[in-house]
């Protein structure tokens, strides 16, 4: 009862936090929209797996891209760790988390990597798609036929232009590093990234549901990459048979 007033007293709320010193400090839109968590004003409190996994593996001058970007955590933690030499491509089907994502961009900041807001859903094909906005916090939005137990209800029900992760190769530079939430729909974006799985090999941290394990497995697997718990400890750290809720996976070249 509580939660659901929260919730709906939350809806297009939007307010200033300050990144943690060591993704540079800038200051970005959150919202609790984005989920609950985002009241916090100490952002290194809301996510600390993603946050952590951003800290280890992003490096002055990468390409990341941020595959279902909410409002930008990880987006903004890896532009301000890429610095100016890198760049952020942060794809998010909701346009209005993709309007904050805009705004928090526009910020006066530290130099940092350049980021772009495409506004689109990722899937196994180019085209259309019914998209669901979650009754509860945007971070569950998602495709319809898939979303996951905590998106509630509908909100509202939209058209969105979707893309495969391949057909970004043609028009932006290959990631080192592709950050993937889509609540449900991992089968069908992976099975839409054949080229940038076995051609350009970026590391891949993806949220994996239960449902969608073995088949993700089975791609990452067969396209030459090993998968982690992005939870671990990285001294703690050894292979896993099956992908789990935060998949760290790697290409076998990867150290």
């Amino acid at each position: 009862m509580l939660r659901t007033l929260a919730e709906r007293l939350s809806r297009n709320l939007s307010f200033r936090r300050r990144l943690p010193d060591r993704f540079g400090g800038a200051n970005i839109l959150v919202s609790p929209e984005g989920g609950l968590r985002y009241w916090r004003r100490d952002l290194e409190k809301v996510d600390p797996t993603l946050l952590n996994a951003a800290a280890e593996w992003v490096q002055p001058g990468d390409i990341i891209w941020d595959v279902g970007a909410n409002v930008g955590l990880f987006t903004f933690a890896a532009a301000g760790l890429a610095g100016p030499g890198g760049q952020v491509l942060a794809v998010e089907p909701d346009a209005w988390l993709a309007g904050l994502l805009r705004r928090s961009a526009q910020i006066p900041a530290r130099p940092r990597a350049h980021v772009d807001v495409l506004e689109a859903a990722v899937s196994n094909r180019i085209g259309m798609s019914e998209f669901v906005v979650a009754s509860r916090a945007r971070s569950s939005n998602h495709l319809a036929g898939f979303g996951l137990s905590q998106a509630g209800s509908c909100r509202e029900k939209r058209q969105v232009p979707t893309v495969t992760l391949d057909s970004l190769l043609g028009f932006n530079p290959s990631p080192s590093l592709v950050k993937i939430d889509v609540e449900g729909a991992e089968q069908d974006l992976l099975a839409g990234a054949e080229l940038l799985l076995t051609a350009v090999r970026p590391i891949l941290l993806c949220e994996v549901s239960g449902p969608s394990a073995a088949a993700v497995t089975q791609i990452l697997s067969s396209a030459g990459y090993t998968i982690f718990d992005a939870d671990a400890i990285r001294t703690e750290r050894r292979p896993l048979p099956e992908a789990v809720w935060n998949t760290l996976a790697l290409p076998h070249f990867a150290t």
